[in-house]
């Protein structure tokens, strides 16, 4: 069981800045020296699509990262987001990180730990949860393979908004993310087996006990923050990666 759980989400691949890029692929160097397993909790790319025959280019870097990772010893989470929920058998055998499915129970750092994006879950969401569902389902996956990848992934890109979120800065207030930490205190008033929720998609870091020794975790983005957590028996920190050329 992991002592030490790195977890990281939202970091947008294929549309962050590429400073920022540079400085997660340098933040992965060195992941198995902050903790013994890493947990992406979704968007780590900005979208990913599983074609049977093609990988997206421009994301061999970060793959082949995490796959010396995994060789390394140090197993790799992967939760599905709002933008990569469509990873599953090249992720799981040819990278060879852990996919998960939302939500997720397992042990972290000895803590039990309920896992999710966090996508979907406010009550004017019924819509999106509707064409998600859809999305993800085998029937929707198959259309979206007849789509040459040449024309679909750019329309995917161009569609996220993910660049022009990032070009407005960080908002002093975020109705996502208040909706975000309010459903993880109904989640730890509702199930007694759960004393950590962990959610990303707010892109705001944040840690919060919300009862004694229960705690909302949110490990921010990439895109504003390059912020991370580590999990560990005796405490939950959040941190910040520096950039490149800031020591």
């Amino acid at each position: 069981m992991s002592e030490r759980t790195v977890v990281v989400s939202d970091i947008h691949l294929g549309a962050v800045a590429e400073q920022n890029a540079r400085a997660f692929l340098a933040f992965l160097e060195e992941a198995d020296r902050r903790g013994d397993e890493l947990l992406i909790n979704g968007d780590l790319f900005d979208f990913w699509f599983e074609y049977r025959q093609v990988i997206p280019r421009g994301q061999l870097d970060v793959l082949s990262r995490l796959r010396r990772l995994v060789e390394g010893g140090m197993p790799v989470l992967f939760m599905g987001g709002n933008h990569d929920a469509w990873g599953g058998s090249f992720l799981r055998d040819e990278v060879g990180v852990e996919v998960l499915e939302e939500p997720a129970l397992r042990r972290i750092a000895g803590r039990r730990a309920y896992i999710a994006h966090g996508d979907g879950l406010g009550p004017a969401d019924r819509g999106y949860r509707f064409l998600r569902r859809a999305a993800r389902s085998p029937v929707g996956r198959g259309l979206f393979r007849w789509v040459h990848p040449d024309l679909g992934l750019p329309l995917a890109r161009l569609a996220s908004g993910t660049r022009r979120a990032q070009e407005g800065g960080v908002r002093s207030e975020s109705p996502r993310a208040s909706l975000l930490a309010r459903h993880a205190a109904e989640v730890l008033a509702d199930r007694e087996d759960v004393d950590l929720v962990v959610f990303g998609h707010s892109h705001r870091p944040e840690v919060t006990e919300l009862a004694p020794g229960r705690f909302y975790l949110n490990s921010g983005d990439w895109l504003h923050h390059n912020s991370f957590a580590v999990v560990t028996p005796e405490e939950i920190r959040l941190e910040s990666y520096p950039g490149p050329g800031e020591g």
